[in-house]
């Protein structure tokens, strides 16, 4: 529905109240939704009609606010439904939608409630009787369907990047990866495993006879106004099948660079080295450290109408307004090499590479470079000096390397206190970093505690910490020479780079992240 659709339905709407003397609500989206009827009116009656509950007033009554006239009979089987009278006000219908869909999605537990009510001697009885049948038949009855459902919804909501599905000899536990940190979530009966396994490939479009190699598939499905899409990935065990789902909201937006996490001076230098008309930029680290995420934000940046943007990536996790994207399929012979030669024939400006992974494309990217463009990639390596060793060995010139690459971001993603529960810190949590930082203020230096806001954890949502190697004749003097990463390292650190481990001391004297956490994403580097 349109906006002046959803404007023209509203008026007539209020006009309807008027006309009968009914309240009309214009502040639905500030009123709270009724626990009650959010637990007993299903969420597709209360779609298919446009009712929802809002409060209890005087009497017992909840008043239910209806979208259209039309509906105003489905008050009795509300009334019915929740068993006490009802009392209908009018309200936007386009304002009831989207109320529905916050009230319904705030709905937390309901898978460990769903499992704690299994009956284990029904459930036997129903599996025993499912034996024989096509599995596709068993994947799809209602009690299996509804339990993946529902550990896909909580997964949503507690805001979780991966679902694991891990069997083990007696059971099948279900793990979620919050923050870049798994949690064991559910432990689910061992005799359910086949049923949800076979569901979970059905949604993904595999084959679900297949067990003995490994699958991929792909989902989309619906929480409320939201689209999520699944990637799963399967892996044959010694206890059966173990199942993988990347959860990627669709709706969720773009970050800004200065969203990002990076100190004033490293944002500064950053934004300086995207607007060079030509080089190559390279963002480094781990899975899952963010590194597309910094990719997007720098060409949100530099997009504009005078720039010809255009990336190869594996897979497009997001859309970006204004900008050309291909998906590499290598089982087509679309790789990121072949494909970047088709992207030179588009006479690009800008180009994004989602990652090197072989020496053809970091001699495609490296050439791309030098002949007018700027490139953009990713590369596997723990710091920003290690992305020139990787490199040299998969067989760069060093003469090429030094006069092509400008920059390099090496990154890692750390976990943020959770405002409602985090306390100050002991001095003897922090003496560590505070002597290697230099710092005299640690006033605001927090620890992590645990509620429920943030599932016990201490840690609500992530950051990241950065370092910034800018190449200057120094270091293209270094590249040259072959030098160890260790060296071309310390070179750039006398130039003023702040490593990892200094930029996740600052965070944590800012009072953002803990000791443990930036000890935890470090570790390596102060080994």
């Amino acid at each position: 529905m349109s906006a002046i659709e959803q404007s023209q339905a509203g008026e007539s709407s209020r006009a309807a109240a008027e006309s009968l003397g009914v309240a009309f609500v214009t502040d639905l989206g500030a009123r709270t939704a009724s626990a009650e009827f959010v637990e007993k009116i299903p969420i597709n009656f209360a779609r298919q009609h446009g009712v929802l509950g809002l409060a209890v007033g005087e009497g017992g009554r909840m008043v239910v606010a209806i979208g259209d006239l039309s509906a105003w009979g489905q008050l009795q089987v509300v009334s019915r439904f929740l068993g006490r009278a009802v009392e209908g006000v009018l309200a936007p219908p386009a304002d009831i939608a989207a109320a529905i869909n916050a009230a319904y999605q705030q709905r937390t537990g309901q898978a460990q409630t769903f499992i704690e009510r299994l009956d284990p001697g029904t459930l036997g009885e129903e599996l025993e009787r499912l034996k024989g049948h096509d599995l596709l038949d068993v994947a799809s009855r209602a009690p299996v369907v509804k339990l993946v459902s529902l550990v896909l919804f909580e997964a949503v909501q507690a805001r979780a990047s991966d679902v694991h599905l891990q069997p083990y000899e007696d059971a099948l536990v279900v793990r979620f990866r919050i923050d870049g940190v798994l949690h064991n979530a559910y432990r689910l009966p061992k005799n359910l495993q086949e049923e949800i396994v076979s569901r979970v490939k059905v949604m993904g479009r595999m084959n679900i006879a297949e067990k003995r190699l490994p699958q991929d598939g792909r989902a989309t499905v619906q929480v409320g106004d939201r689209a999520i899409d699944l990637r799963i990935a399967t892996l044959p065990g010694s206890f059966g099948e173990r199942v993988v789902v990347r959860l990627l909201d669709t709706g969720t937006r773009l970050y800004d660079l200065r969203e990002l996490g990076m100190g004033a001076g490293e944002l500064a230098r950053f934004r300086r080295l995207i607007q060079i008309d030509h080089g190559l930029i390279l963002v480094t680290g781990p899975t899952g450290s963010g590194k597309t995420t910094t990719l997007y934000a720098a060409l949100q940046d530099i997009n504009s109408d005078e720039k010809n943007i255009l990336t190869l990536e594996d897979p497009i996790e997001y859309q970006l307004p204004g900008i050309s994207q291909t998906q590499v399929s290598e089982k087509k012979g679309m790789t990121f090499a072949s494909g970047l030669r088709s992207v030179l024939r588009q006479d690009p400006d800008i180009i994004m590479i989602g990652e090197i992974r072989d020496r053809e494309t970091a001699v495609m990217a490296i050439q791309s470079a030098l002949t007018g463009h700027l490139v953009f990639s990713t590369l596997h390596t723990n710091d920003a000096a290690s992305a020139v060793a990787r490199l040299l060995d998969l067989g760069i010139e060093p003469y090429l390397l030094a006069s092509s690459l400008i920059g390099v971001v090496a990154q890692r993603l750390l976990r943020r206190l959770c405002p409602a529960c985090a306390r100050a810190a002991a001095a003897g949590d922090f003496d560590r970093l505070v002597v290697e930082s230099r710092a005299a203020d640690v006033s605001n230096v927090k620890a992590a505690m645990g509620c429920a806001a943030c599932r016990q954890t201490g840690y609500r949502g992530r950051l990241g910490i950065f370092e910034l190697l800018l190449v200057d004749e120094t270091i293209r003097r270094h590249i040259q020479a072959r030098a160890t990463a260790a060296e071309i390292g310390a070179a750039a650190a006398a130039n003023g780079m702040r490593t990892l481990r200094e930029d996740g001391a600052a965070k944590v004297l800012a009072g953002v992240t803990s000791v443990d956490e930036v000890q935890r994403v470090t570790m390596r580097s102060s080994l």
